[in-house]
């Protein structure tokens, strides 16, 4: 597993971050699984609208986009803690809303084409679920909205048709699932006609027990910042033990071919009576340069959820987690290309794929264990990630030998009562933010075998230079994880040397580590790197309070 790597390589994926920390400004930055609700529970209704707008790139290119946005405003946001959730009126959004429902609803989504009359009609997919469609006219693989500006021309299929069609449908598999234009796919979907929707277990049959009690009381624990929000849209992604988690996260691939768009752009205004749209667009031969997150380029997939500066890309991509936190990462391969997408720190355990669980005969989980999950074009994973630093032969929480920090760290006297039966530090009786969840065949080792202080120098790790150490916006600077530790990092040779900490030690402190795509053009923006297909997932202390209201 990559939790069980060298200082060295720990340091090197801290220093993308202070790299990339040069590109933008990043404060508060996290993810969450954003979007919007449909209404009372057992019916859930969204009213879409398909229309045109403009989406930008960290390189300062505007690209003309289609995507599916709010015709009014919805019943709800989801989570509700996610403070700014905004889905205006008319506005597309790159990927689309999320629709967030519970399994058993009926689900009702009525859409309006207001693209422009050369784009001709248009439509939804929703694989893995038996849709009824009502209005618009028939087309090849979906009822299909009517063109706003074809509705009056006579002699044509859609004269006196509204330029609306509703589909329904019983949201009866749970999972992460994406929807999508059955209507000239390999330019619609291009364009950005694309979205993601999530099917909660029962809010009435969800009998899972997903109690964490180690998780839970390390929650509870205060430092004057209270008890954190909960993020997550549930407790479990399906009604089955082996899928409760305590964070989630949302990661939508996609990629744009800069030509497609400036074709669709230079044709939006040709006057055009056909269903079929009049533009002569070329999606072959296909050479995207823009590659994406959830809509957005590296380093812009670190900003805010509902940044004002993205108006059409809403949603972010910036895992945040504690050691020993299980997470939900949603995965979906939208576009046209398969991303090998890459999470450094551990492998990931899938836990379904296309919304259907990975069992065995017996009823456990059986998903593969998985060093980049493949991102194939309309395929959902739902998997489970898992930080600990295990085996990492040092500590990383900073004790040395008998150190005991009143009010702070505990040292571990007594293995046999202090650690659980997986090996880490969870039975204590003050669950100590910097100290929960560490991994007791690490604990005392100190990176230094020489101590001086609290934490000495000199020892059997190799590091780099510590003045190139990263200094990136959430990381100290130090090799050592959480505050408590990076301060008692200060023996006659400082880690780092006095002087050189560009971030204050005392706050967040956290490790960086780079989720990627491991196709190295894919992690540039049209060819420059650093950027595209990128984000940085952070490991924070305890004693940091993960605000994802940001």
């Amino acid at each position: 597993m990559e939790a069980s790597l060298s200082i060295s390589k720990i340091v090197r994926r801290a220093s993308a971050a202070g790299i990339l920390a040069g590109l933008v400004a990043v404060s508060g930055a996290h993810a969450a699984v954003p979007g919007i609700t449909g209404g009372s529970v057992g019916a859930a209704t969204f009213d879409l609208i398909a229309t045109a707008g403009n989406t930008t790139q960290p390189d300062g290119a505007t690209i003309y986009t289609w995507g599916y946005g709010c015709a009014t405003a919805p019943s709800g946001f989801a989570p509700a803690a996610i403070a700014g959730a905004t889905c205006p009126a008319g506005l597309m959004q790159l990927p689309g809303p999320t629709l967030i429902v519970n399994k058993g609803d009926l689900v009702t989504v009525k859409l309006h084409n207001s693209l422009p009359a050369a784009a001709g009609n248009t439509s939804i997919l929703f694989p893995g679920f038996k849709v009824t469609a009502t209005g618009g006219t028939p087309g090849v693989l979906a009822q299909e909205a009517c063109n706003g500006n074809q509705t009056a021309l006579a002699n044509t299929p859609c004269f006196g048709v509204d330029n609306t069609v509703t589909y329904t449908f019983t949201a009866d598999v749970e999972g992460t699932h994406s929807y999508f234009s059955g209507t000239q796919g390999d330019l619609q979907v291009e364009m950005g006609l694309y979205g993601a929707l999530i099917v909660l277990p029962s809010t009435t049959t969800n009998s899972i027990a997903c109690a964490n009690a180690a998780v839970a009381s390390a929650r509870s624990y205060d430092r004057g910042s209270g008890a954190p929000a909960d993020f997550r849209l549930a407790s479990a992604a399906y009604d089955h033990a082996s899928a409760c988690y305590d964070r989630e996260y949302l990661i939508q691939t996609s990629e744009m071919d800069q030509r497609i768009h400036e074709q669709a752009a230079a044709q939006a205004s040709v006057a055009c009576s056909a269903t079929t749209g009049c533009m002569t667009v070329e999606t072959e031969p296909y050479h995207p340069v823009y590659f994406l997150l959830n809509g957005r380029s590296m380093p812009d997939t670190v900003d805010p959820n509902y940044s004002p500066q993205y108006p059409n890309q809403p949603y972010n991509t910036n895992p945040h987690m504690h050691p020993g936190e299980m997470t939900l990462v949603r995965i979906i391969g939208q576009g046209r290309l398969q991303h090998p997408f890459h999470e450094h720190a551990n492998h990931v355990r899938v836990l379904a794929r296309d919304g259907q669980m990975l069992l065995n005969g017996a009823g456990k989980l059986s998903g593969p264990l998985l060093f980049t999950t493949t991102t194939s074009p309309g395929q959902t994973i739902d998997a489970l990630f898992q930080y600990t630093g295990k085996n990492l032969n040092w500590d990383i929480f900073g004790h040395g030998a008998g150190i005991k920090v009143s009010g702070g760290d505990v040292d571990i006297t007594d293995p046999a009562t202090q650690c659980d039966a997986n090996g880490y530090f969870t039975l204590g009786t003050a669950y100590q933010a910097n100290n929960f969840y560490e991994w007791c065949g690490d604990h005392q080792k100190a990176l230094e075998s020489k101590p001086f202080g609290n934490v000495g120098t000199g020892g059997p790790v190799t590091l780099p230079d510590p003045n190139v150490l990263a200094n990136g916006p959430w990381y100290s600077g130090s090799p050592y994880f959480g505050p408590d530790a990076s301060a008692r990092a200060g023996g006659p040779t400082p880690i780092p040397p006095f002087g050189t900490i560009a971030n204050d030690p005392g706050s967040e402190a956290g490790y960086a580590f780079m989720w990627h795509s491991h196709n190295e053009r894919e992690i540039t923006t049209n060819n420059i790197f650093p950027g595209g297909l990128m984000t940085m997932m952070l490991v924070d202390p305890w004693v940091f309070l993960i605000d994802e209201t940001k």
